[in-house]
């Protein structure tokens, strides 16, 4: 499975962006989706995961109210809205795939090449 990121970019506090993940290669909808993200020198930290047919999702408390996570089977692709966002969410965004219901990075199998998001104050 191979996995596209993209939709990261410079945007002010308090502002939007909609971060995409396209998949390729395999049965999306075999595969639970999460998006993560990572500081130079920090740990990558968990975002948000939605299970296989967007039935349930779930949420790392620095991103719940503010970002929504979905996905569209039909168009083998994930997505992340993010919103009112802040100076501190500014980080690499990946987008990963995993065949089990997880937050723990270490259990998402394929992984796409990240996306950066800058949020400016």
């Amino acid at each position: 499975v191979q996995l596209q990121a993209f939709g990261g970019g410079l945007v002010q506090a308090g502002g939007s962006l909609r971060l995409s993940c396209a998949a390729s290669g395999g049965t999306f909808s075999g595969f639970v989706m999460g998006w993560f993200r990572q500081v130079p020198g920090k740990e990558r930290e968990f975002v948000a995961a939605i299970k296989w047919s967007g039935e349930s999702t779930y949420y790392a408390d620095s991103a719940k109210g503010r970002f929504t996570i979905s996905r569209d089977n039909a168009k083998n692709t994930a997505y992340l809205q993010m919103s009112t966002l802040k100076p501190e969410d500014t980080a690499v965004y990946y987008c990963a795939a995993a065949y089990g219901w997880t937050d723990r990075d270490t259990r998402y199998r394929y992984w796409g090449q990240g996306t950066k998001v800058t949020v400016s104050s």
